[in-house]
């Protein structure tokens, strides 16, 4: 890079904070630069603008000092009119859900959980109807930090159909809360029979005669519609996702590295088209 554009990425990797709230001329005032340094380094970085180069940086800033921030917000949306009100009730029930299952989410129970996942040949994660869509989720993620991550059931059939080759080698990660699903009571039942390890995250301990979990997690799925709220176990799967990475290191990098390499050679990813450039006259 010129000596200019040197000088001004590096004073964002040193101050990202400031970068994320200063504006264009005060960023440049700080660096001794012109604001037209700061438009080609984000044009050189492959960003159509600064505002998109800069937005990621604010994106987290914001995020990180949330906790700062207080409950203002959810005060005023309590004073205005009735469709405010019950945004700001939801919102708080959101909030409640979330705490409530991260705090019963005790560290020992997720530092074993972890080993029996990592240590284990097959972690298999199964779930059913509304469920399902977070063992999906979980699977499709953490196979990234764990290859033997396996969703089941693979297709139309039962999860124990899966499991029919399982041993004390794998363990099963299994999702279900009230009205429990009888398919995932079975396959817990029969992982237990196969000598499988057996982590259950659901809204009680105690769900069913004979399941007998070896690590349970227990998350609020209180809501103020008809059916279960899912943030509390969302949270508690972010939560081991990111232990996950955390203990598959390197390999777990190169693998996401290349996950994200072969979806850019097949185009995968949708980009924009961008508009002809306009020719002077």
């Amino acid at each position: 890079m010129p000596s200019a554009l040197q000088a001004a990425a590096k004073y964002i990797v040193d101050h990202p904070g400031d970068f994320g709230l200063d504006p264009i001329r005060t960023t440049a005032n700080k660096i001794g630069v012109s604001s037209n340094v700061l438009v080609r380094l984000a044009q050189r970085l492959g960003f159509d603008s600064f505002e998109a180069f800069r937005s990621p940086f604010r994106d987290a800033l914001v995020t990180d000092r949330e906790s700062e921030l207080g409950q203002d917000w959810l005060t005023t949306l309590r004073t205005e009119d009735a469709f405010s009100n019950t945004q700001a009730k939801l919102a708080q029930n959101e909030q409640n859900v979330v705490a409530r299952s991260l705090r019963l989410m005790k560290p020992e129970k997720v530092r074993e959980s972890i080993a029996y996942m990592t240590h284990s040949r097959r972690c298999f994660v199964t779930a059913t109807r509304a469920s399902y869509a977070l063992a999906y989720y979980f699977s499709y993620t953490g196979r990234m930090a764990h290859p033997g991550i396996q969703l089941v059931p693979r297709h139309f059939g039962s999860a124990t159909d899966d499991l029919l080759d399982a041993d004390h080698q794998d363990c099963l990660l299994a999702i279900t809360v009230h009205p429990y699903s009888a398919d995932t009571i079975q396959s817990m039942r029969f992982a237990k029979q196969r000598g499988l390890r057996l982590i259950l995250i659901s809204d009680s301990d105690v769900i069913a005669p004979g399941v007998e979990p070896d690590i349970a997690f227990t998350v609020s799925t209180r809501a103020l519609h008809p059916f279960s709220c899912f943030t509390g176990a969302m949270a508690v799967l972010e939560c081991l996702l990111g232990h996950l990475f955390d203990a598959g290191g390197d390999a777990a990098r190169q693998r996401i590295d290349a996950y994200q390499k072969a979806r850019e050679d097949t185009g995968a990813y949708w980009q924009p088209s961008k508009p002809p450039r306009l020719r002077r006259t």
